[in-house]
């Protein structure tokens, strides 16, 4: 009848993981040699446990990661996309965001960059960090509507709390010299601030093409490209192989190619 009672008590006050603790300690005999703090920490630990979990589980839901998977763990050091793991397991301390710095990614067209970019999102998110992904020409609607509605405001104090704010897909489009100030604005709310990651087809050195409005291109670089670390990708496209076969066939085509490459500028020099 105590057990009874003491479920009912826990389940009341939503300590749910204790409760289920606390039955599984009594269905195992061989429990009651442990002592109460053990017993008692036991509970604790499964409790705390549950709910960092669940802490977790909300910041990848509301940082919307394209690729909600993608792990630091994961990524892909093969010779030809030239990634330093050193240098990402630097990266993956995050001091980069204590010190308020950015993080640009560039590279071809499916060379893993949105990815790579989510493999520190994800992590971040399981360290205690508020992250946020947004296609750039999704962000840039979303202001546009918000301005429209008299909301602008509220939309930039939401982005200004993000710890980490992905901006994928950047440079796709040129900006015209309102979309250009609305970056300005969500760039300068976060200088010095926050932290914001770039993946990004172009080259750093095209950005300041990328805007209609001269002095906001100015601007906008100013905040982000010194305060930056920079990692350029390479290799082959990772897309259309890893819809269509398994990913130790894709490694090994991939490994294929690049030897049957370089076999070829052996024989013939003049090759690129």
């Amino acid at each position: 009848m105590l057990v009874q009672q003491t479920l009912e008590k826990l389940r009341n006050m939503k300590l749910n993981a204790m409760s289920a603790e606390y039955i599984r300690q009594c269905e195992t005999p061989a429990i009651s040699a442990l002592g109460f703090d053990e017993r008692i920490g036991m509970m604790t630990d499964a409790e705390w446990l549950s709910r960092e979990n669940n802490r977790i589980k909300k910041r990848l839901k509301e940082a919307n990661l394209r690729f909600a998977g993608a792990s630091l763990a994961d990524i892909d050091y093969r010779q030809s996309r030239k990634l330093e793991r050193a240098y990402i397991a630097r990266l993956s301390d995050f001091e980069w965001v204590r010190e308020s710095r950015n993080l640009i990614l560039t590279g071809c067209t499916g060379t893993g960059k949105t990815w790579v970019a989510c493999a520190f999102g994800s992590h971040a998110c399981h360290i205690g960090l508020r992250v946020a992904f947004y296609r750039v020409n999704r962000l840039l609607n979303e202001m546009a509507v918000a301005a429209g509605s008299g909301s602008i405001d509220k939309l930039l104090a939401k982005l200004k709390k993000i710890d980490i704010l992905i901006l994928d897909d950047w440079g796709l489009a040129m900006l015209n010299p309102l979309e250009g100030r609305f970056l300005l604005e969500v760039l300068e709310d976060r200088y010095n601030e926050r932290s914001t990651i770039f993946a990004a087809q172009l080259p750093v050195a095209k950005w300041h093409g990328l805007f209609d409005d001269s002095s906001v291109a100015d601007a906008v670089l100013d905040r982000v490209v010194h305060n930056s670390h920079r990692i350029e990708l390479f290799g082959h496209s990772l897309r259309p192989l890893a819809g269509n076969i398994s990913p130790d066939a894709s490694q090994s085509l991939i490994t294929l190619s690049d030897t049957l490459n370089s076999l070829a500028k052996t024989a013939d020099p003049t090759k690129t």
